[in-house]
């Protein structure tokens, strides 16, 4: 994918290579449990200098703690190329955390072989050690290497001084940027998709993949720590009580009494409830709170609730999705969604909406839009490139706010804007460049570089 290389130099990759750049800008300011997340999904990256100035690589990034003691439990750490040390990892805010949050003193923290924290305040220096007087290696994540800060004002929605350049270079010269842009973002997400697979292997990236599409705009946190706590392993050990465990984990099981729901809620809720009770110990430590769910402003067929019904659904047909990611045959992954039952959730909205009369999709086509341009296809262009021209013929549904700013930003709207929105291609494109440039000037356009970039390489293409 040649334009990506080009599109590449746009940003100052001046060897051609595209390197992995994150898919979202990280905010300056981060919980910790989105700090965990990313942590867990490889961002960070795998090798890292201790504050001791040993090399640090993950051999194994474990798994998500169940029980009292640290955040991820059966990982395993190498010390400057020695053998790898099975153990727990603890990932703090602050360096000094450890010893404000009682841990030096918890035996439950004595199998930690590495702590991760983001800040340590002034000059002081915290040591980690555990409540036998072991020393733990000390590793100082870097956000900066996520992306730059999203505090910079979101440009208006107004013609940039870009979009005059690009409305006076040839059209195949405008549609050569944006397919670099668009093939770009792909080899991202391949990136990502492959980071993910070497981290967790291919079936836990691919289902945690899907259930951060499931999450579309306001919900992709919660539903990638409900995928990354609750891994596809155990839902499969678990299959018959899949759904509950994931309605458990997810908090929206938290209501014993049941007499406020209608008879076919109930009865759904308490088939539910009880098969969660005789599992839940072992799982409700890492429930999510109620709290990190957007139920606001959502579309009802997009809600949350719906979305837990689908994934449910998605396991218990699991190699059909396996043998689905492997072909990425467009047709066939359109016809299995649009087949896909998911019993309750086919006449209802919510958990507290009534029971509509005609069934509806548990995936519509805009999910299965965003699935096979965000997971199944960077998935296949990972081992076949030339699948990029199957992916090109996707046609585009209506574009979301954001698309639609970056293409007036960018193109100034009119008819030229308009053939960009016909596919997904000509979508991610334009938001690949709304991203790198748009979102990362706090200048109103005065001191953007793209404009006289285009001119300069535009006229190469």
């Amino acid at each position: 994918m040649k334009d990506a290389e080009f599109y590449a130099g746009f940003l100052g990759e001046s060897d051609g290579r595209v390197r992995e750049r994150m898919l979202f800008s990280m905010p300056e300011h981060l919980r910790e449990i989105e700090i965990q997340s990313r942590w867990f999904a490889g961002d960070f990256g795998r090798k890292f200098t201790s504050a001791a100035g040993d090399e640090i690589e993950i051999v194994q990034f474990g798994v998500w703690n169940r029980e009292a003691g640290p955040d991820f439990s059966d990982a395993a750490v190498s010390i400057n190329g020695g053998t790898p040390v099975r153990g727990c990892i603890e990932l703090d805010l602050e360096a000094r955390d450890w010893e404000r949050h009682g841990h030096g003193t918890n035996p439950d923290y004595e199998p930690v072989v590495l702590h991760l924290f983001m800040s340590r305040r002034g000059e002081a220096e915290f040591f980690t050690r555990t409540a036998g007087n072991r020393n733990v290696p000390q590793v100082r994540l870097d956000a900066g290497g996520l992306g730059p800060a999203t505090s910079n004002p979101v440009p208006v929605a107004t013609p940039g001084r870009c979009s005059s350049v690009l409305r006076d270079l040839p059209p195949e010269e405008a549609r050569a940027i944006l397919r670099g842009a668009a093939q770009y973002r792909m080899q991202k997400k391949a990136a990502r998709l492959a980071r993910l697979a070497e981290i967790h292997g291919e079936d836990e990236a691919l289902f945690q993949s899907l259930a951060t599409t499931l999450g579309y705009k306001g919900n992709k946190l919660p539903f990638t720590l409900l995928a990354q706590r609750v891994p596809l392993r155990v839902l499969l050990q678990n299959r018959p009580d899949a759904e509950a465990i994931l309605f458990g984990m997810s908090g929206f099981l938290d209501a014993a009494d049941l007499s406020g729901f209608d008879v076919e809620t109930r009865a759904w809720l308490r088939d539910l409830w009880d098969r969660w009770w005789s599992r839940r110990t072992g799982f409700e430590r890492l429930a999510l709170a109620r709290s990190e769910w957007c139920l606001a402003g959502q579309r009802p067929v997009n809600h949350p609730q719906r979305r837990i019904g689908a994934l449910a659904q998605m396991v218990g047909l699991w190699p059909k999705i396996r043998a689905l990611s492997k072909r990425c045959g467009v047709p066939a992954i359109r016809d299995f969604f649009a087949g896909l039952s998911g019993g309750y959730w086919d006449h209802h909205y919510t958990l507290t909406s009534p029971r509509s009369k005609k069934p509806m999709a548990l995936v519509g086509n805009e999910r299965v839009n965003g699935m096979l341009a965000n997971v199944f296809f960077p998935i296949a262009i990972l081992s076949d490139p030339e699948r990029w021209e199957e992916y090109e013929k996707l046609p585009a549904m209506p574009g979301s706010r954001r698309v639609r700013i970056a293409a007036l930003r960018l193109l100034g709207g009119g008819t030229q804007s308009s053939k960009f929105f016909r596919t997904v291609w000509g979508q991610e494109g334009l938001l690949q460049v709304y991203e790198d440039f748009c979102m990362q000037d706090a200048s109103g356009c005065a001191n953007c570089l793209f404009p006289a970039q285009i001119a300069a390489r535009g006229r190469r293409v």
